[in-house]
């Protein structure tokens, strides 16, 4: 699977922003899809994935008021609108395909997680 990010970019804190993820290369409704990020200094971390073959979703406890992940099937592409943005949220973020059972696991990746390039999100006024 193939997967192209984009819509990052520079957000006043308060502000929001939607980061979309296009995948080609495997039929959409076989898989999971996330976002994850990763801020200067920490480890990567899960955002948010979706399975696109029953629709549930898991997202980071600490950021489901502020962030939700949805998807276009007829798209072939998975959403991150981020609301409220702080300073802290700055980071590079990634999406990421796995299994649809993804949401199950928490999100958790591995070997056979395929990553999209990073798109880079700064808050900041």
């Amino acid at each position: 699977v193939q997967l192209q990010a984009s819509g990052g970019g520079l957000v006043q804190p308060g502000g929001s922003l939607k980061l979309s993820c296009a995948a080609s290369g495997r039929t959409f409704r076989n898989l999971g899809m996330g976002w994850f990020r990763q801020i200067p200094g920490k480890e990567r971390e899960a955002v948010a994935c979706m399975s696109l073959s029953d629709g549930s979703t898991f997202t980071q406890y600490s950021l489901a008021d502020r962030f939700s992940i949805s998807a276009d099937n007829a798209k072939n592409t998975v959403y991150l609108q981020a609301y409220r943005l702080k300073a802290e949220d700055t980071a590079v973020y990634y999406c990421a395909a796995d299994s649809p059972m993804w949401p199950r696991h928490g999100c958790r990746w591995g070997t056979k997680t395929r990553w999209g390039q990073g798109t880079q999100v700064t808050v900041s006024s």
